[in-house]
């Protein structure tokens, strides 16, 4: 018996939680061993990377023939909302997909996401049929608004992308993830399978990494490792925690068998 539904996005119903990027891997034979162990059915690429006048020949993607993923585009490097809407089209005129990662980002030191500029391109987006999954930071008012603006699924930062700080605020994840009714994926900041299980066990549908996989000593381990506490996160989340309290209880009460 299942332990668990799929997460479903867009339609299209996923066994995996894992969201997986494509770049910075020291050669195209680790990533794809690296994707093989993580398990994940999605896979997410700057739109800039890739040659749109012939993707079935794009270095990137050509690697990854062997199986059928569900592609993310994402619109890194967009410092406006036009820009990433222009990305968007392109990609879904390409072939390519017509699911896409809004990110939009106007400080190249911060790397965060512009949340106006966000919004705006998600509403745009989300009109002309898109699968909208937006990055932004973790503000309950704004991944709310990103929900009503059409998203599919909102992808809050845990900490600025690439630092591997892990979940900074988990408050406001947890808040986020109450108020939606769409999927949390937890995308950016996550550096290790510990930050992984935290996000899960709050409740989040699933994450999105690259660097964390791609920089590890070993991307193929860290993959597997990754992939692992997803699932032990989300086996935890479902099967639900024990209260906190501030002092101790005994594990062996008076209510406990006696043995005659």
């Amino acid at each position: 018996m299942a332990i668990d539904q799929p997460l479903v996005i867009g339609g299209r119903a996923l066994s995996s939680r894992f969201f997986l990027g494509t770049g910075r891997y020291p050669n195209p034979y680790v990533q794809r061993q690296a994707i093989a162990a993580s398990g994940a059915e999605v896979l997410t690429f700057a739109i800039r990377r890739i040659n749109l006048d012939s993707p079935e020949d794009d270095s990137i993607l050509q690697h990854l023939e062997e199986r059928t993923y569900a592609y993310l585009p994402n619109t890194s490097g967009a410092k406006t909302a036009d820009e990433a809407v222009r990305l968007a089209r392109l990609a879904r005129a390409s072939g390519l997909s017509d699911w896409i990662k809004v990110e939009i980002s106007a400080s190249e030191k911060t790397l965060l996401p512009d949340p106006i500029e966000t919004l705006k391109a998600t509403e745009i987006l989300a009109r002309e049929g898109f699968v909208v999954l937006p990055y932004t930071s973790d503000d309950p008012i704004l991944c709310k608004r990103l929900e009503e603006a059409g998203a599919a699924a909102v992808m809050p930062g845990g900490s600025p992308i690439g630092t591997g700080l892990g979940i900074l605020n988990p408050f406001n994840l947890e808040w986020i993830i109450e108020d939606a009714k769409v999927p949390i994926i937890v995308d950016a900041g996550l550096g290790s399978a510990q930050d992984v299980a935290q996000a899960m066990e709050l409740g989040a549908a699933g994450v999105l990494m690259n660097t964390p996989v791609a920089k590890a000593k070993d991307p193929v381990r860290m993959a597997q490792a990754m992939r692992l506490a997803i699932d032990a996160g989300r086996l935890s989340y479902l099967a639900g925690r024990i209260p906190r309290k501030r002092y101790a209880s005994a594990s062996s009460g008076s209510e406990e068998w006696v043995v005659q």
